[in-house]
């Protein structure tokens, strides 16, 4: 045995094992996390099930496209990730990065709508009128093409205003609308990016209007992200203020954080400009097929 080479002992083993489980323990308890995430998990999978009953096909992908998602989404809201988050800015934009783009996408790139609605309707549950009706006003506020443009990057500015966001990393109930309010505004709006349904069909924008909302928001991210990585000031001095989790200079902290604010979101929205293409495409192949089908018959 080298010098240099340490016994895995019974007890070594143990405190790794424990040391893994403090990880993914909550920072903070939070019944709304342990409420919601599990709920919209057995809405998807009894909706799943629902769909394959009536032999409607369900894959792979689009499954573990949203429980991905949704892991995602929960390790960085209820895990030991939220303890980096509060004291670690480019932590906090890594965070945001996934509740507002990353997650968000997934979730909706599993459609699950179509699995929620078909779980609800097979439960046989109807809601009055009324209560539909409120419901659904603020979802379609927020899905229209240019409030919802507007919120999702407002929303990013709204809470890195440094005033505003002293207050949020200092005051809990804040910071708790800080990171759900993303995390909603995301999912809505890839929901309608990335909705595979005919426009006509959903009631959702167009494919074109669709790449507008994403070139739209594109460019004010870039913006934001590059400020923030060029500032030769500390914005963000809630951190200094309330201690870091590990050594790191702030201008550094700083730094990761702007190019997690610019390049990754970049890309996503390109990501999904690439998804909307393929979504034109294929409804152009779908309109030729149905022309030339239209011609050949007699």
């Amino acid at each position: 045995m080298s010098p240099g080479m340490v016994l895995s002992t019974p007890a070594t083993t143990r405190r790794k094992s424990q040391v893994l489980l403090e990880w993914f323990l909550p920072y903070r308890f939070s019944w709304l996390a342990v409420t919601f995430f599990p709920l919209v998990a057995f809405l998807y999978a009894a909706g799943m099930l629902a769909v394959r009953q009536r032999g409607g096909h369900v894959g792979i992908a689009r499954p573990l496209a949203f429980f991905v998602g949704l892991l995602l989404c929960y390790i960085v809201l209820h895990t030991r990730f939220d303890y980096y988050g509060q004291y670690l800015f480019f932590m906090h934009r890594a965070q945001h990065l996934v509740l507002h783009h990353v997650g968000a996408m997934l979730m909706a790139l599993g459609d699950p709508v179509l699995f929620w609605g078909a779980a609800i309707a097979k439960s046989g549950l109807r809601l009055p009128r009324g209560v539909t009706a409120v419901l659904r006003f603020p979802v379609a506020v927020l899905q229209h093409p240019v409030i919802g443009s507007f919120v999702f990057v407002g929303i990013i500015y709204f809470w890195l205003t440094p005033s505003i966001h002293f207050d949020a990393m200092l005051s809990h109930p804040l910071y708790l609308l800080m990171n759900w309010s993303m995390f909603i505004d995301g999912l809505l709006f890839w929901l309608v990016i990335v909705d595979r349904r005919d426009p006509l069909v959903s009631g959702l924008p167009r494919h074109g209007t669709r790449l507008a909302m994403i070139l739209g928001t594109l460019v004010p991210q870039i913006v934001l992200g590059a400020y923030i990585t060029f500032s030769r000031s500390d914005i963000y001095d809630v951190y200094s203020v309330c201690g870091r989790a590990f050594p790191i200079l702030p201008e550094n902290d700083q730094l990761y954080g702007g190019l997690l604010t610019w390049i990754p979101p970049a890309m996503m929205m390109l990501l999904a400009a690439l998804i909307v293409l393929s979504m034109i495409m294929k409804a152009s192949r779908e309109e030729s097929g149905e022309i030339q089908a239209g011609t050949a018959s007699p």
